[in-house]
C-alpha cells in the first residue's frame, strides 16, 4: 500500500512538472494533455485519472506557487526588521531567492495572470487570490511605513503597493526575456534601490528666504 501511494505522487509530481514547464514555455492555451503525458512519460489517460482536467492540473500548480511565493514571503517579513524598509527588502529578497530556485513557478503566475485576464473562472479566481493577498502584504507594509514616517505619504497607499508589485513582475520578464545578458543578483540589486528609494520619504526643503547676515563695517 506504502508503495502504491509513493507511486502515485511520484507521478503527480512529473506531471505536475511536466506541465509546469509546458505552460511557462507555450502558454496554457497551446498545451494539450497529451504533450503533457509525453513530457511526464505518462499516458494521457493518467492525466485524467490523476487530475481530470487540464484546468485542475493548473489549479493544483496554482496552489503549490501560493506555497511557495506568498506564504514563503509572509514568513520572511515576519522575521525581518526592525523598520518597515528591512521587511520590505525581505519581501524582495525573498522573490529573488525564488527566481533562482523555483523560477518556473514564479513565472507561471506572472504569465497565467496575463493570459487568463479576460478568462472567468476558477482559475482566475485562484489567481486573483493569491496576487490580492500578496497586494494586501505590500499595502500593509506601506500603510505602516507611512504612519511612521519612514515612506512617503504624498502618494495614496494603494498607488505605490501596485508600483511595487508591478516593478516586481516586470523585472522577473525582463529577467526571464533576457536571462543570458542579465546577471540576476545585479537586477535584484537594481530593483531593491529603485523601489526603497522611491518609497523613501523625501527630505523636507527649506523654503523660506535665506537670512541676510550683517554686513561688516
Amino acid at each position: 500500500m506504502k508503495k502504491k501511494i509513493e507511486q502515485r505522487q511520484a507521478s503527480i509530481e512529473r506531471l505536475l512538472d511536466a506541465s509546469l514547464h509546458l505552460f511557462v514555455s507555450k502558454g496554457y492555451r497551446s498545451t494539450n494533455l497529451e504533450q503533457i503525458a509525453g513530457a511526464a512519460g505518462l499516458t494521457k489517460g493518467a492525466v485524467y485519472f490523476y487530475f481530470g482536467s487540464k484546468e485542475a492540473v493548473l489549479i493544483a500548480l496554482l496552489k503549490r506557487v501560493q506555497t511557495l511565493v506568498f506564504d514563503k514571503a509572509i514568513e520572511a517579513v515576519e522575521q525581518a526588521g526592525p523598520t518597515l524598509t528591512d521587511k520590505l527588502v525581505a519581501f524582495l529578497h525573498n522573490a529573488a531567492k525564488l527566481g533562482i530556485t523555483h523560477r518556473d513557478e514564479v513565472l507561471l503566475l506572472i504569465l497565467m495572470s496575463l493570459e487568463f485576464k479576460e478568462r472567468k473562472g476558477k482559475v482566475l479566481d485562484c489567481i486573483g487570490d493569491i496576487y490580492e493577498r500578496t497586494h494586501a502584504l505590500i499595502r500593509r507594509l506601506i500603510r505602516a511605513g507611512q504612519k511612521s514616517g519612514e515612506f512617503r505619504n504624498d502618494v495614496p497607499t494603494r498607488g505605490l503597493a501596485a508600483i511595487v508589485m508591478a516593478n516586481h513582475d516586470g523585472t522577473f520578464l525582463e529577467w526571464y526575456r533576457r536571462s543570458d545578458a542579465l546577471n540576476g543578483r545585479d537586477v535584484v540589486r537594481a530593483l531593491r534601490s529603485v523601489v526603497v528609494s522611491g518609497l523613501r520619504r523625501p527630505a523636507k526643503i527649506n523654503t523660506r528666504p535665506a537670512t541676510r547676515l550683517p554686513r561688516h563695517r
